[in-house]
């Protein structure tokens, strides 16, 4: 028993009655260019996430060898 088709239409008349057509328009729009900001700003974050990921990564790396290589150098030669 969920909603027909003729409930939906009626509270859609409802709406387009007390906004009018040029209200819902702006609202349409508005609301496509939140969503669309919304998008974007997770599309950024996710790529200043991954660059601060190989940032980590390539100094983790530079640790790594910098230590390996002060390792060797430390041992006395016999």
């Amino acid at each position: 028993m969920g909603i027909s088709i003729w409930q939906l239409l009626i509270v859609l008349g409802i709406v387009v009655l007390l906004f009018g057509t040029k209200k819902l328009r702006n609202i349409g729009s508005d609301l496509g260019g939140a969503i669309r900001g919304f998008k974007k700003s997770m599309n950024d974050d996710d790529t200043t996430a991954n660059e601060q990921k190989s940032v980590e990564e390539q100094s983790d790396a530079t640790a790594y060898q910098t230590r390996a290589e002060d390792k060797t150098e430390q041992k006395p030669h016999s």
